[in-house]
């Protein structure tokens, strides 16, 4: 698909791999990018259209669906971390928080742009997944319980969009650096290279990203010996 005068939304816009997919569709060409956030009174990213949008109101989702009617590219990018420890005592709240976030928000913005890049010509929808959609840890299991419940999403809705012409991209990644990462030790990837090879992949019309080596390894552990994903190596 060619970015190049596309009309793209972006959710999650306001920082980190967000502002980097808005930021790398622009620099790609597109035409206009809405950029999905909470306060928009409060964005002042050069360049960009901010929506008001948070994917757990309804509401919110179906005002923007009419707003960004125009829209070719829909990147689900808003996703939160927040969940208990595996084993913890006390309220699960924050993991429902999660679900509702990574997982159902994902799917009311999918649902209510599907007819929007129908509309359009197809497009492609992309979803911004994770490492932790195929590896669990007893640290963020909740978090990784939502992105695997993500990834049988995207799945979901690649067979649902075929026919429609709608390319659907799932973009898996270890750590990135952002704000949810600060307290975390160990190699991060930067969220421009993040977006920039979403963008790659959507110029070629491929229907998945793994950005990083651990990505990869974990990716073919699926296929093969499972030691990357049980946790015995």
């Amino acid at each position: 698909m060619k970015i190049e005068g596309s009309v793209a939304l972006v959710t999650g816009a306001n920082r980190g791999i967000g502002l980097a997919f808005s930021r790398a569709l622009l620099a790609r060409g597109a035409s206009k990018v809405y950029a999905g956030v909470r306060r928009p009174e409060d964005f002042t990213e050069p360049g960009l259209e901010p929506l008001r949008l948070d994917v757990t109101d309804g509401d919110q989702v179906e005002a923007a669906a009419r707003t960004a009617s125009d829209a070719t590219i829909v990147i689900n990018n808003a996703g939160i971390q927040g969940g208990p420890p595996l084993l913890a005592v006390g309220s699960l709240d924050g993991a429902r928080r999660e679900l509702e976030v990574n997982y159902l928000g994902t799917w009311a913005v999918s649902r209510a742009f599907a007819p929007v890049l129908a509309a359009n010509g197809g497009g492609a929808l992309v979803n911004m997944l994770s490492v932790a959609s195929w590896r669990a840890n007893s640290r963020f299991p909740s978090y990784a319980a939502s992105k695997s419940a993500q990834w049988s999403l995207t799945n979901a809705l690649r067979l649902a969009l075929r026919d429609q012409g709608t390319l659907v991209v799932g973009v898996h990644v270890g750590y990135v650096e952002t704000d949810a990462t600060t307290e975390i030790a160990g190699p991060k990837i930067d969220p421009a290279e993040v977006a920039a090879q979403t963008m790659d992949a959507i110029a070629r019309d491929e229907p998945e990203v793994l950005v990083d080596e651990t990505t990869r390894k974990v990716r073919a552990a699926l296929s093969g010996p499972l030691d990357l994903i049980y946790g015995t190596a």
